[in-house]
């Protein structure tokens, strides 16, 4: 009896880039023609003695960019995120990661062609509650309700784990919402078919739709997908981790700062209390000088006290409800 040949596998290494210009947070993104994606590459262990190396390759290829900190997502293997019907291809793993540098426009000159820092939230406009919850959020909710209560695409068994899954992601109420579920959301969309993604993938859901709805910019493969898991990481992070201060310039003021939490978290935050927070927790230390940037009283600067890693394993900013 013979056997099947092996499917052949083919590990692709992906970077969500990230980094936060005063309010906006950003991920670089390569374009070719109107596609755009995350910077990614194939591993080749003949010339990348590791992952590691294989990504910052790439990345510097296609971006030149320098990567500083990055750390290792998650492995991406699902059938039909880069798969067309009838590719013979071989079947694509995607090893995600995420890397922090300074604020994009240190990097503005040194750019390759094709390569820019985009907005975030052009990708996920729903997960930006900094004003409030978002516009569209009421139309993504009905929607995906409608879908949830559906019992001619699954058996009915199925409804009640769609509606348990969409109360779990998208919650009740501005309280109930958990900024880090960014992926839980995302997944849930594309079930349903409303990311272009999902059609683009041939998935029944979007295929019955008569149109698909915008929400957000489309990624090339599963790249939108990747980009969901390092925002609701890094979301997380904040939280035990001192990961902001990758983001932030050698100094900076408390407003500035506050400002970078928001802009990753999404959420807005209590001045007074944001500073409480940050004092109890021993992060910064003032340098001695101010700043004038904001066109008022001047602002006293502060730095990033790296000894703090050491001195506890939980050293990030506990955000705690919303202001």
């Amino acid at each position: 009896m013979s056997m099947p040949s092996p499917t052949q596998i083919e590990i692709n290494l992906t970077a969500a880039i990230v980094a936060v210009e005063e309010k906006t947070p950003l991920v670089l993104v390569t374009r070719t023609g109107a596609d755009e994606g995350l910077p990614s590459g194939p591993f080749d262990p003949r010339t990348h003695r590791t992952l590691d190396m294989g990504l910052r390759g790439w990345v510097q290829d296609q971006t030149a960019l320098g990567v500083g900190y990055a750390e290792q997502l998650y492995t991406f293997g699902d059938r039909g995120r880069h798969m067309t019907p009838g590719d013979t291809g071989p079947h694509i793993v995607s090893v995600g990661y995420l890397a922090l540098t300074r604020p994009a426009d240190e990097y503005g000159t040194r750019k390759a062609s094709g390569a820019a820092f985009e907005p975030w939230y052009d990708f996920f406009p729903w997960e930006d509650f900094r004003d409030g919850p978002p516009a569209l959020l009421g139309n993504v909710v009905t929607l995906l309700s409608a879908w949830a209560a559906d019992k001619t695409a699954e058996p009915q068994r199925q409804t009640g784990s769609r509606r348990e899954r969409l109360h779990f992601a998208f919650g009740s109420d501005r309280e109930m919402w958990d900024e880090e579920k960014v992926l839980d959301r995302y997944e849930l969309m594309y079930e349903a078919g409303l990311v272009e993604e999902a059609r683009r993938d041939g998935r029944e859901s979007a295929l019955r739709r008569d149109n698909v709805p915008k929400f957000g910019r489309t990624m090339r493969f599963d790249h939108r997908r990747i980009l969901a898991t390092a925002i609701g990481r890094l979301r997380s992070k904040l939280k035990y981790r001192p990961v902001v201060f990758e983001l932030m310039p050698g100094e900076f003021t408390l407003t500035e700062l506050q400002r970078t939490v928001e802009a990753v978290s999404g959420r807005h935050l209590h001045k007074q209390n944001f500073r409480r927070l940050v004092e109890a927790a021993d992060l910064v230390e003032p340098t001695g000088a101010t700043s004038i940037a904001t066109g008022g009283r001047p602002a006293q600067l502060f730095r990033f006290r790296r000894e703090v890693v050491a001195e506890r394993p939980a050293s990030g900013l506990r955000l705690g409800s919303r202001g």
